[in-house]
């Protein structure tokens, strides 16, 4: 047979993942016509039910979530479920997402709220119950309809997760199959409701191959990249302080959030106080062979991706695996480095409780080495900076290509908003074009909605003092274009 006759006849073969794909496709379109006649009172009265509901099994979710994956602290996981419905509904509960959004009489302009449709949700391993929460919230409080993609080792706690939310959204008048869920995790399946042309958009969140996965399908998508936080302690901080925070944040959930801290970044002049803070806090500075142990069991050189074993892990089950005997009180694990880059496996993205440590000769070379780990591996998500010297502080902020630049504040809490600054609270953070995201924000409902405008007619005083007549002289050039403007307008 013609081998193109035979690629033909391949790609012609309907798989029972296309099938069925379709077929939650077609109740999703019938859920999005039905939603989209809901006002705001009754969208925010299942927003509401479906966020009591989440929050009132915070605790069995999140133990659910760590005795399926292994990974992570199961209250650390109680208090993320806690952002993804107390606060996200905080967030949310009061904005306008149905009906007319603004209306400006001198420009004649009114907006309107429109739903995007159906929204495919790829949700993660780390974080698989308060992402589910998070992303179930938002798509209702913008009348779409989600379908939910939960990872295949979280398979069991993320639907239970978005069967409650379900069960709450139908007591509360929601219409049929606005929430549903894949019933495998597998390629296949995500591959093809990703490629289902009814799906309006997809929410990315997972590893780096998924989101590309995401992007690659043809639907519009926004995700996120990986988090490689670069942390610049300035020697104006409070060294206790700092540190403090930085393990605090590192070890939450055991370093399983995307904008945990990665590496430390200081100038020589007080490496050795630094040093000793971290000593003092329970950390512990490994050798250069336990570097190297630690490196062959955290990264796949040749992949450059994490081992899946480590994740989540504590600091005595990761010695473990590499075969050291850090003390036994210890919380994080510091390897030194003297450079960025595949060649130094540690200086990327681990989410873990391992950071990498640099010592610098001076700030320039301590901000230059802060701009080689963002652009290395966390380009456009976070950059974490201690420091009470203003210019620095702007000077940090300016340079880092981070969607958030935190300051004296943890990062991992920081970036996710809501509980040390005001920042939307959100489990999809945007990363910009540098992560080749739509957008630097933190991910909420304003972002699944299409604003459309009416436009009234109104007469233009630029267009009406304008001499187009003049325009036909090819002589004329911009200044003068530019005078005639500030002239008339």
């Amino acid at each position: 047979m013609d081998s193109t006759l035979q690629d033909n006849k391949t790609a012609s073969i309907i798989t029972k993942e296309q099938i069925q794909a379709k077929q939650m496709m077609a109740k999703a379109t019938i859920a999005a016509g039905i939603f989209n006649q809901y006002n705001q009172e009754q969208t925010d009265r299942i927003v509401e039910i479906v966020a009591r509901t989440g929050f009132n099994n915070r605790v069995k979710l999140a133990k659910m979530a760590c005795d399926e994956t292994k990974l992570g602290i199961w209250e650390h996981k109680v208090l993320k479920n806690v952002l993804a419905t107390q606060f996200v509904f905080e967030n949310i509960r009061n904005e306008k997402t149905v009906g007319i959004l603004s209306h400006d009489e001198r420009s004649g302009i009114t907006e309107i709220a429109q739903p995007l449709g159906p929204i495919m949700a790829i949700i993660p391993m780390t974080n698989p119950t308060s992402t589910v929460i998070f992303k179930i919230l938002i798509a209702l409080k913008s009348r779409n309809p989600i379908i939910i993609s939960p990872h295949p080792k979280a398979m069991r706690c993320s639907i239970e997760t978005a069967r409650l939310c379900y069960q709450a959204a139908l007591e509360a008048d929601a219409p049929e199959d606005c929430i549903q869920w894949l019933p495998e995790s597998t390629r296949e399946w995500t591959h093809a409701m990703m490629t289902q042309p009814g799906i309006a958009l997809i929410l990315a969140t997972g590893g780096t191959s998924m989101v590309k996965a995401a992007y690659s399908s043809g639907t519009p998508a926004i995700g996120v990249g990986p988090g490689n936080v670069p942390v610049f302690i300035d020697q104006s901080a409070d060294l206790p302080f700092a540190i403090g925070n930085i393990i605090m944040s590192k070890t939450f959930d055991n370093g399983t959030v995307c904008a945990s801290e990665q590496a430390i970044v200081i100038e020589q002049s007080f490496a050795s106080q630094v040093r000793a803070e971290f000593e003092k806090q329970n950390c512990y500075f490994l050798n250069a062979e336990e570097i190297r142990k630690v490196e062959a069991i955290a990264i796949d050189k040749n992949s450059g991706v994490m081992n899946s074993a480590i994740v989540g892990q504590p600091v005595q089950v990761i010695a473990k695996i590499a075969g050291i005997n850090p003390p036994a009180r210890t919380k994080i694990m510091i390897a030194e480095q003297k450079g960025v880059g595949r060649e130094y496996p540690l200086s990327g993205e681990i989410l873990a409780p391992i950071l990498a440590f640099y010592t610098c000769p001076n700030l320039d070379e301590a901000l230059k080495t802060c701009i080689d780990l963002n652009y290395f591996a966390g380009i456009g998500h976070t950059a974490s900076i201690y420091a009470n010297n203003e210019k620095v502080i702007e000077t940090f902020g300016n340079l880092m290509n981070a969607g958030r630049v935190l300051v004296n504040t943890p990062s991992s809490q920081g970036a996710v908003g809501g509980v040390f600054n005001t920042l939307l609270t959100s489990f999809t953070l945007g990363c910009g074009a540098g992560g080749k995201n739509i957008t630097t924000e933190n991910i909420s409902a304003r972002h699944l909605i299409n604003t459309k405008r009416v436009c009234r007619y109104r007469s233009n005083e630029r267009w009406n003092k304008f001499d187009y007549a003049k325009y036909n002289d090819e002589k004329m050039a911009w200044d003068a274009i530019l005078t005639e403007f500030n002239k008339n307008y």
